[in-house]
């Protein structure tokens, strides 16, 4: 799988977004993860390696633990991604808008 379809299948779940969202805030070991969530520690750990596989998160270690880590560079791909088609459909509803507006400045001539 490449790296983009990595990235949106990561994000695809809640959870991993949610300790997405909490790792924007700074580092935090497993057990501060797993704290909001009714998980385990191992089953919080399976989300973090989904995510680090991904490349959004990096771990490192520091004695008996291993806290996460936000890498915010592997979200660009997928934003870049995203703008490319926000760009687009910006176009197809300002064509909309354009032929809406013709549309009804038609309709009031007649």
């Amino acid at each position: 799988m490449d790296a983009l379809s990595n990235t949106f299948a990561a994000l695809a779940d809640p959870t991993r977004r949610a300790i997405l969202a909490r790792l924007a805030l700074g580092e935090a070991s497993v057990g501060e993860l797993s704290q909001p969530f009714a998980m385990s520690g191992p089953a919080v750990t399976k989300h973090l390696k989904v995510l680090e596989h991904a490349g959004l998160i990096s771990r490192s270690r520091i004695a008996q633990q291993r806290p996460a880590k936000l890498e915010p560079e592997a979200l660009k791909a997928a934003s870049d991604w995203i703008a490319e088609y926000r760009r687009f459909w910006d176009a197809k509803f300002d064509d909309l808008d354009a032929y809406l507006n013709d549309l009804q400045k038609n309709g009031e001539d007649k």
